[in-house]
């Protein structure tokens, strides 16, 4: 097989050395150059040894040029350090000839030739022959420590495979070199269970087994692709794919690491069968960076698992909104969790500007402590049912408001909440809602409730039944967003609310046109016919209140007047 020589040679265990192994070692240039600087210094040295009764001028001043001899000599010397510091082995017995070569010929000039000037040469070749070998050994000693460090770091401890880290530092070095690779993200199914029912000795023993399958295949030929597997999490493996022309060698290589896992597992006379998800990405296609390209392969992988186990899927870019969708759920419920859901207030006025009270606004933070737009998580929480716990959320500390105004004299106030339709039909609403007013000391008519025109479409006689309940506790009820939804005025005639909001979009158009005014005040006319009274939402310019008031709009809501606040902002307001 065309690759089998190369699967060989370019094993796991060598990929792993190649990564621990880094670039320890100066160029070879620097090596050359430190021999041609000693050689050097060396000659000048025997220069001016010979030049011994002539002088050097420097500003008047005779030196003679001998002197400088001390100079070269400790240059010479310093270079066979440098060797050793920088090119560790081959340094070391550079540096060890060489000063090897200079003794003979020290011992001759000193005892043959009587030459007692070569008596402090002697002894300072002795000492760099000691500081070589003491600096050899010492860094021998740091790069033995800190190769067996940096193993560790990159193994997996268990499996003996590349762990998470080193698998990213391989990415990286295959990115820098523009080759294009495949990864593959591989997640065991309901790993969990062997963990539960049979302890984590055999679950750490059928990973081993795992890993010994998936080794054995990446460093043989059978794949007909170059592959590094890595274990990156608890039962999370990693697979590299290389050296393939086309998706279907990629899908076939995918498939064999599949179907060894499938093989029979047998643990202590247990047998066991496995099976796991697959989703991959590539380099470059499908991501530029380690990051985005794991990522990617993990939202295939995470949509393998949601369709069924066992399948192997490619990324596509439709699942970056589901990733974006999945992270913004896990800060959602981290945010529950942390209680860093909370709320801001937005005041509201009647026409003469007295304050009615304040809407109270979904807020939220991540564990950073930055904040998450509502437009991001709001319709999340509502896909994923996490709603009503924010609702609740805000309810409790639109009461906990209510309650410190109601201490300082302040009973006159109205706090709007917001609650979901899904939330309001569901058959503990009315339980929640009154274990809350239970806890606080408010009065009900100060809260009010506010749900959508569309509660009319979804259920309008449960949600009828709910809302009178709701009314018979005292609490206001609010219509939400008149106008934009298709709610039938038969409906709205014998709906139970108090009060009727005007949409920011039929403000933003009120000064455009007299059909548009004309739209606004039909709106606050059916409100009153009814026996309601109505806000209008998103009031930003003097001229769309001049208009409010002369169409006999009785409240408003917008920066205008007043920004959306923090609670302490709005209890000074009061």
């Amino acid at each position: 097989m065309k690759n089998a020589g190369k699967n060989n040679k370019r094993s796991i265990e060598n990929t792993l050395k190649s990564i621990t192994r880094g670039k320890r070692n100066a160029p070879k240039s620097g090596y050359v150059l430190i021999i041609l600087l000693y050689l050097l210094a060396t000659f000048v040295l025997l220069k001016t040894i010979n030049l011994a009764g002539n002088d050097f001028m420097i500003g008047g001043f005779a030196i003679p040029l001998y002197r400088f001899s001390g100079v070269f000599s400790s240059l010479g010397n310093l270079c066979l350090i440098f060797l050793v510091v920088f090119y560790g082995r081959l340094g070391f017995f550079t540096s060890i000839g060489i000063l090897a070569l200079q003794f003979p010929h020290i011992v001759y000039d000193i005892f043959l030739q009587h030459n007692f000037s070569a008596i402090p040469g002697m002894f300072t070749n002795l000492l760099t022959l000691v500081a070589v070998v003491l600096i050899f050994v010492n860094r021998r000693r740091a790069d033995l420590f800190e190769k067996g460090l940096v193993k560790n770091a990159l193994t997996d401890i268990l499996t003996g495979l590349p762990n998470r880290f080193a698998g990213r530092e391989y990415f990286s070095r295959i990115m820098k070199k523009g080759d294009k690779f495949v990864y593959v993200a591989a997640d065991i199914n309901n790993f969990k269970s062997i963990n539960d029912t049979m302890g984590y000795e055999v679950g750490n023993k059928v990973l081993l087994e795992i890993a010994n399958r998936w080794r054995d295949l990446a460093n043989g030929s059978s794949t007909g692709t170059f592959d590094l597997v890595a274990r990156v999490g608890g039962d999370e493996f990693g697979i590299a794919v290389q050296d393939y022309d086309s998706e279907e060698k990629v899908l076939r290589t995918i498939n064999r690491y599949k179907e060894e896992l499938e093989k029979k597992i047998t643990i202590d006379g247990y047998d066991y069968y496995v099976t796991a998800s697959f989703g991959y990405a590539e380099f470059p296609a499908d991501a530029k960076d380690v990051e985005a390209l794991t990522a990617a392969a993990s939202l295939a992988l995470h949509d393998s698992k949601r369709r069924g186990q066992g399948l192997v899927l490619h990324y596509t870019p439709e699942l970056s909104l589901l990733g974006r969708n999945l992270e913004i759920e896990r800060r959602i419920r981290e945010a529950l969790d942390t209680n860093a859901v909370f709320f801001h207030l937005q005041p509201q006025y009647d026409m003469s500007k007295k304050l009615r009270g304040f809407e109270a606004l979904a807020r939220m933070t991540d564990t950073d402590g930055k904040p998450v737009s509502p437009v991001d998580f709001i319709p999340v929480a509502e896909q994923t049912g996490l709603v009503d716990q924010i609702d609740m959320c805000v309810f409790r500390r639109a009461a906990e408001f209510l309650e410190k105004a109601a201490k300082k004299g302040r009973t006159d106030i109205t706090v709007s909440v917001n609650i979901s339709v899904k939330h309001l039909l569901k058959n503990d609403f009315l339980d929640e809602i009154k274990k809350n007013l239970s806890d606080y000391e408010i009065q009900p008519s100060c809260l009010e409730i506010e749900i959508t025109e569309s509660v009319m479409i979804d259920s309008v006689e449960r949600a009828k039944e709910i809302i009178e309940e709701v009314k018979a506790l005292g609490i206001q009820i609010a219509i939400d967003d008149f106008g934009t939804g298709y709610s039938s005025l038969s409906y709205l005639h014998n709906f139970p609310a108090n009060l009727l909001k005007v949409d920011k979009s039929f403000i933003d158009t009120i000064e455009e046109g007299e059909s548009s005014r004309k739209y606004v005040e039909s709106i606050i006319s059916i409100g009153h016919v009814l026996g309601m009274e109505v806000i209008s939402e998103g009031v930003e310019e003097e001229k769309q209140l001049a208009i409010l008031k002369e169409i006999g709009c009785d409240y408003i809501q917008g920066f205008i007047w007043g920004r959306p606040m923090p609670s302490e902002e709005a209890e000074k307001l009061l």
